[in-house]
C-alpha cells in the first residue's frame, strides 16, 4: 500500500479519495458481512448482557476503534476473550487507523520536500521506543495502542521505499531532502540478486522462531522486543523476492497463493466461529467441532470472497459502490450502538426457551 503512495506521489497522481475509495471497498464488504451475521446469531445465543456487549463491539468494529474498546475493558488474553466475538477486530482497527493517517502524513512530508524514508524511519523507532517503555510500564495499553504498534507497518513502509529507491540509499547532504529529479534505480531483487537466498531463508528462520517465543510469551506481555521477530520475519522474506528459495518452492506453492487470496475474511470469519462455538458449548468445545471449525471458516471465506467481496471490490460503478458501502456500515454501526444503548434488551436465549445449547450450529 505504502508503496503504490509513493509511486502516485512521485508521478503527481494521489489522490486521497481514489486511495480511501479502494480502502472502504477492499475492507468493508466482507466486515458487514461479519458483523451483521454476528449480530443475528448473537439475538439467539446471548443473554442480553452478552448481546449489549457484542452491540458494542459491532458498532466499535464499523468505526475501526474496536481496539480502544477493548483497551479499556480488559486484556486480550484473559478469559474473557473466549465470550468475545469481535476481539479480533483490534488488529483491523489499528491497521485502519494507521491508514487514516500515514497517506496524510507522506503527502505532507512530500509536500515540504522531505525525505519519506527519513520520516518513515523516524516515527517507526519513535513508536518502537513506546512500544518498549509501555512493555513495562502498562501492558495493555502496549497491546492495544496504535503510537505502539504503528513501527510494525512502518517497517513495510520503509522496504517498500528501498525497493522503489535502492540507489538512494547513502548518506548525503540530501538526506533530509529528497532531490528535484528522480533518475532511474537498479531494481531491489536485481541489487541483493546474491543474497536472495541468505534473505529468505534467514526469514523462514525467524517465523519458526516467531511462532515458538511469541507463544511461550503470550502468558506474559507482548509486543515488546518479541515482535521483532515476525516483523523482521516477514521484512526478509519480502526483500528476498519471488527467486528466494522459500518463498520460492514453499510460499509460492498454489495451495498457500489460494489461502493468500482469502486470508481477509478467514481473519474475520475464525474467532465469532469459536467464540460462538465456546458460548454455545458453555466453554467446553467438542472434539467434532474443534475439528470442523476449520474447513467451515474456509468455506465461509471461499464463499464471501466469491460472492461479496470480488463483485464489490471490483468491476463498474466504484464511486457507487463507495458510497453504498460507507452508507451500509452506519447502519450497521448505528444498529450495533442502539443495541449497546437498550442493554441488549432484543436477545432472546435460546437456552431459557429450553432448545439444545447448539441449536444455531
Amino acid at each position: 500500500i505504502s508503496s503504490i503512495i509513493f509511486r502516485q506521489l512521485e508521478s503527481n497522481t494521489f489522490s486521497f479519495w481514489n486511495f480511501y475509495s479502494r480502502r472502504i471497498r477492499r475492507i468493508y464488504p466482507v466486515l458487514i458481512t461479519v458483523l451483521s451475521v454476528c449480530l443475528v446469531l448473537g439475538l439467539f445465543l446471548l443473554f442480553s448482557y452478552e448481546y449489549a456487549q457484542l452491540g458494542k463491539h459491532v458498532a466499535g468494529g464499523a468505526g475501526f476503534i474496536s481496539n480502544f474498546l477493548l483497551w479499556f475493558e480488559s486484556g486480550y488474553f484473559d478469559n474473557a476473550a473466549e465470550t468475545k466475538p469481535l476481539l479480533h477486530l483490534w488488529s483491523l482497527g489499528i491497521e485502519e487507523q494507521f491508514y487514516i493517517i500515514w497517506p496524510l502524513l507522506l503527502w505532507l512530508a512530500w509536500k515540504k520536500r522531505f525525505n519519506l524514508l527519513v520520516v518513515s524511519f523516524v516515527l517507526a523507532l519513535v513508536s518502537f521506543g513506546l512500544n518498549l517503555y509501555f512493555y513495562h510500564a502498562d501492558p495493555v495499553a502496549d497491546f492495544f495502542s496504535p503510537q505502539t504498534r504503528f513501527w510494525e507497518l512502518l517497517a513495510g513502509a520503509m522496504l517498500a521505499w528501498v525497493a522503489l529507491h535502492p540507489a538512494q540509499l547513502s548518506f548525503r547532504p540530501g538526506l533530509f531532502y529528497r532531490e528535484t529529479t528522480i533518475g532511474e534505480t537498479p531494481d531491489l531483487y536485481t541489487r541483493f540478486f546474491r543474497y536472495r537466498h541468505i534473505l529468505s531463508s534467514a526469514g523462514a528462520l525467524l517465523l519458526v522462531l516467531s511462532i515458538v517465543f511469541v507463544k511461550q510469551t503470550a502468558s506474559r506481555n507482548y509486543p515488546g522486543i518479541w515482535a521483532l521477530f515476525p516483523v523482521l520475519a516477514t521484512m526478509l522474506l519480502i526483500a528476498a523476492g519471488k527467486d528466494g528459495w522459500f518463498n520460492k518452492w514453499v510460499l509460492s506453492n498454489r495451495v498457500l497463493v489460494w489461502f493468500g487470496l482469502i486470508s481477509y475474511p478467514m481473519y474475520l470469519w475464525h474467532w465469532p466461529i469459536l467464540s460462538f462455538a465456546h458460548i454455545s458449548y458453555g466453554g467446553k468445545i467438542p472434539a467434532w467441532i474443534g475439528f470442523t471449525a476449520f474447513p467451515v471458516t474456509v468455506l465461509l471465506a471461499w464463499l464471501t470472497t466469491r460472492l461479496v467481496e470480488n463483485p464489490l471490490r471490483f468491476g463498474q460503478y466504484g464511486n457507487l459502490k463507495t458510497f453504498g458501502l460507507f452508507a451500509v456500515m452506519l447502519i450497521v454501526g448505528a444498529t450495533g450502538f442502539a443495541v449497546y444503548k437498550k442493554d441488549g434488551s432484543l436477545s432472546f436465549d435460546l437456552h431459557v426457551l429450553g432448545a439444545p445449547p447448539a441449536f444455531v450450529l
